[in-house]
């Protein structure tokens, strides 16, 4: 039986492979083209069903709700996907891949905390891998996955997982997902070496993982990030021009989007705005035509995201920009939860969380936790100056962008990757 390992080293490009030796040693390495928006979700999505975003409607890591007038961004329901993922037909290890709930992986590992009535969280990971992971390794690092702490252990705990699974279980097909370089890449304008080299020893844990269990190994990346240091508060813009209702309240303004005659559901370098009334779409789209640091507002079809869940319209940032979600005008009438990590209840993507406002609020936030009383864990702050990295668009040189290493002549493009797999399994 042949055996494969599929590597997703996110942010990898190959202007960085040369820090990267044990990667580098898989085999000979080739840019390709992503879907857009080049973001996880969309990208991982399109490399398991070899469809673009307009046939598996996986549109970006969030969008509108039109039934329940929700945004929603980072659902894990393999349900979401429109189309077959190619390890529907292999014994499979899916670790850490989005999309993880209930799908046809024998074995799966992704994170998923414990909720509690009165609103507390505790953090863990949905483990099918029949390996007792948390007892063979520790509790998952969740605080080094994402937010201000977010960093090395997270994707040291992944690659030790995959090499655990595969050496105890022997799958057919193993997916494995390392997010180190998203982290840095985003808080800082240059890409430090240092944090290629890291990766490349997790990923050189599941190579060795593979060389002892005849696996084969391809590796790929999602994206590349861009450097960049103008953001686009593309809401407000919205809202200026009278299109975007809010709701003022307790707990700050609250994006009212089922009564907006047109908002953004901001992700990274693209958006997708929502026009309540068709006839008005030409006027928006003139609207945001002008704004600074917006480099095109196109129909969806014109990149391949017209699906039922897309936007009336989508906007590009230039190369130097990124889209915030935010709607307010005053930081005071900022929603409580914009000041916290909350990637379920934001109705966009916030790289702000991985930065903190100081050090001593953190610490004083976690003496009331261990304390017992309430607390709210508002430390992450609300200059989006601070973001100097961002992806979602392609860019001008492909090798800033996605790889693919792999034997028997990889695809140049995503959509490829599905029947590529079945030829190397078959």
């Amino acid at each position: 039986m042949k055996k494969l390992c599929i590597i997703n080293v996110v942010g990898l490009t190959p202007a960085l492979l040369r820090d990267a030796p044990r990667i580098a040693s898989v085999g000979q390495a080739s840019p390709w083209q992503s879907p857009l928006p080049a973001v996880t979700s969309t990208s991982q999505a399109t490399l398991l069903t070899g469809l673009a975003p307009k046939d598996h409607g996986i549109v970006g890591n969030g969008w509108y709700f039109r039934d329940t007038q929700e945004i929603r961004f980072w659902q894990q329901a393999n349900t979401l996907i429109q189309g077959k993922p190619f390890y529907d037909d292999y014994e499979t290890a899916k670790m850490f891949w989005w999309f993880n709930q209930s799908s046809s992986a024998k074995y799966s590992a992704t994170p998923k905390p414990h909720y509690g009535c009165d609103g507390s969280k505790v953090f863990d990971v949905l483990d099918h891998t029949q390996c007792d992971l948390t007892k063979q390794l520790g509790p998952f690092p969740f605080f080094s996955f994402w937010g201000p702490g977010a960093g090395l252990p997270c994707s040291q705990w992944i690659a030790d997982a995959t090499a655990l699974v595969m050496r105890r279980q022997q799958p057919q097909l193993t997916l494995a997902y390392l997010p180190h370089l998203d982290y840095d890449f985003q808080r800082l304008p240059d890409h430090d070496p240092q944090r290629v080299a890291e990766v490349d020893e997790c990923a050189g844990r599941i190579i060795d993982a593979a060389a002892q269990t005849d696996t084969k190994v391809v590796v790929v990346s999602e994206y590349g990030l861009a450097p960049v240091h103008r953001p686009v508060h593309i809401n407000r813009h919205l809202r200026d021009a009278n299109w975007l209702s809010v709701r003022g309240g307790p707990f700050g303004e609250m994006l009212m989007p089922g009564e907006s005659d047109a908002f953004a559901v901001a992700d990274h370098q693209l958006a997708h705005v929502y026009v309540r009334d068709r006839s008005r779409i030409a006027e928006v789209q003139s609207h945001l035509q002008s704004v600074e640091g917006i480099d095109r507002v196109v129909d969806p079809a014109e990149l391949e995201l017209d699906h039922p869940r897309s936007g009336e319209l989508i906007a590009l940032a230039k190369p130097d920009s990124w889209f915030t979600y935010y709607y307010w005008n005053d930081d005071a009438l900022a929603p409580d939860f914009a000041r916290t990590v909350d990637i379920h209840r934001k109705p966009g993507y916030d790289p702000c969380e991985l930065f903190i406002t100081s050090k001593p609020r953190l610490l004083a936030r976690v003496a009331q936790k261990k304390l017992g009383f309430r607390y709210k864990m508002d430390v992450i702050p609300l200059d989006a100056t601070l973001v100097r990295g961002s992806h979602g668009i392609h860019p001008a040189d492909p090798n800033d962008g996605p790889l693919v290493i792999g034997p028997e002549n990889p695809p140049d493009d995503m959509r490829g990757f599905s029947d590529y797999v079945h030829r190397l399994l078959r």
